[in-house]
Parts: C-alpha cells; structure tokens; sequence
C-alpha cells in the first residue's frame, strides 16, 4: 500500500477562461485553489494528495501532469457532468472574476468529509482551501475527529468580520494555522489579539497575505512576528501567487518546522507562479528551478534533511 501523504488539500479544481486586457483569451485553463497549492509543496519534494470534485470539463491533461509529479489524486471525485467555470478578466488596472451562469454551485464542487481516503487521515497536514463557509466548517469539526493529529490550517473564503466573529469561534478552534490575505481580517483591533480571543489555544500561526507588499506571520504562542517582502523575477498575472505561498510555506512547515525557511519557500513559489497565466508557470517550473532561486535569494539557509514533529 503507497504511503498517505505528507500534505492533504481539500479545495476546487476549476476551469478558468482567461481574457487578456488586449483581447486575447486563453480558454479552457485548469485553475482552483488547490491546482497552485499542490504543485507549489510538490516542488519541494513534499508527498501531495488532493480531495477536490472534477467536472467532465476539467483538461484531462492537467490531471495527468498532476500524477506525473507525484501527486496523488485519489481523492478526487468526478462530477459526471462540467463543474466550476468561471471568467477571468483581466484588466489595465484590476482582474475580476466571473462565474458562469450555468455551472454548478461552489458547494457543489466543493468535496466533503466522505472525499477524504480514510488512509489520509494520517497525514501530517490537511489544508482547507477556500470553499463555502459552511463547508468549511463541517470540513474542520470532522477532520479535528478523523484526523487529531494532523497540523490543520485554513484560507478561509468569507471575510471574518467583527460581526461574524463568533461564528468563527468553533472552527479557528479547531485549526493550528489560518492563511488569509489581509483584507480577509476586519477586525476592530490588532488581528493578533482578536484571534486569541475568538479562537482560543490551538491556533499558531496567523499567516497574513499582502500581495506585492510581501506578508506578515505572527506566531501567536511565542509572540514572535516575521516579515517578508515579495520577490519575482518577471510578474505576468498575480492568480494562484498566495495560494503557491501556501504550498511552499506547509511543504516546509511539515518538514521541519523552520519558519524561516518555510517563508521563503512560500516566497520562491508565489514568485514562480506569477511568471505566466494561470498556472502555467507553477506547471513549468522544476525542483531545481525552486532550489536554486531558493539559494540565490536565501543564501543563509540551508537545507533540513531529517523530518521532525510538526510542532503545534
């Protein structure tokens, strides 16, 4: 029997259709949450499985690339009929998105408890992609029982408001680690202090988002703060950047626990993911690529060899 992986996604597979400011389209793209996630931890050698929902309209070919680097898509279920799809439209100034009329509804591809193989429930972390709020929450209640072991971190996809703050409550109790980029947080004081108050001891590490401004990680048991700033070598289209941070910095993470190093691999995916449209610079990028910007940029890093505890 294959070993369960060393990270878990759950999160969508879509299809984007991307229109370029000058008018050109890129139809048909393969794009989610977890499509950038997954690639960016596999670049650092990290055993990747997905639990996510395929539409019959997802390229078959991206499923397959996925497998050839060793990502495991058992998990994955088949929808039976086209799934997410939405326009990505990119402008001088903005990009917006917009959901095609008759595709299924974001619950609807969105995977549930039961997507997850019952093997995988010992892998070291499980990452909740966006998704609906409340698949979100029925995500963390039963993963904290199926998998309590597992180092459990979320992006959330609704804002978390001082108005929604104690709905909140039970699933940031139930989470070691929350990506949210910045303008996730609207809170009315330090972000720091309302989370410890609304999520009580579990969770950690409070990794915050700030696009071209790099990001902000507070760890919120030790009371030690990091800092970032974002790095690229050329930057094309900015889709999937925190989300390829986040598979960087968790490959890292359930290694070895080494902030630092985790950060910067979050930093050297984010800036080889907005290289090219969609995912296409994740999907040409190699693990050699990855390590030598890595040494380029991080010279004062050096490799961690021997997985540790994943510290909480």
């Amino acid at each position: 029997m294959a070993s369960p992986p060393d990270l878990v996604l759950l999160g969508n597979l879509l299809v984007d259709d991307i229109v370029l400011a000058n008018g050109q389209t890129l139809l048909g793209e393969p794009g989610g949450a977890v499509l950038h996630t997954a690639v960016a931890a596999s670049l650092w050698g990290c055993r990747v499985g997905i639990v996510s929902v395929a539409g019959n309209d997802y390229p078959t070919s991206a499923l397959d690339r996925l497998e050839s680097r060793g990502i495991d898509l058992t998990g994955v279920r088949q929808l039976g009929r086209p799934g997410g799809r939405a326009w990505l439209l990119h402008e001088p100034s903005a990009r917006r998105v917009i959901h095609h009329l008759d595709c299924p509804s974001h619950a609807a591809v969105s995977p549930v408890l039961a997507d997850l193989p019952a093997a995988w429930t010992t892998a070291r972390g499980i990452h909740l992609a966006p998704m609906p709020l409340e698949r979100q929450f029925e995500l963390t209640r039963g993963i904290t029982s199926a998998a309590p072991a597992a180092f459990l971190s979320l992006d959330p996809f609704e804002l978390i408001r001082v108005d929604t703050a104690n709905r909140w409550r039970e699933p940031l109790a139930q989470v070691d680690a929350l990506f949210a980029g910045e303008d996730d947080l609207r809170l009315a004081d330090d972000p720091a202090a309302a989370l410890r108050r609304i999520s009580g001891d579990r969770l950690r590490l409070l990794v915050l988002k700030r696009a071209e401004r790099g990001g902000l990680l507070l760890d919120l048991h030790g009371d030690h703060e990091h800092t970032w700033s974002a790095r690229a070598e050329r930057v094309i289209d900015v889709t999937g950047a925190g989300d390829a941070f986040a598979g960087g910095f968790l490959a890292g993470w359930l290694r070895d626990g080494d902030i630092a190093r985790s950060i910067a691999q979050g930093v050297v995916s984010a800036s080889l993911a907005i290289e090219d449209w969609g995912c296409r610079g994740l999907d040409r990028a190699t693990p050699q690529q990855a390590q030598e910007r890595l040494a380029g940029w991080f010279p004062e890093l050096t490799t961690a060899e021997t997985p540790q505890q994943v510290p909480r």
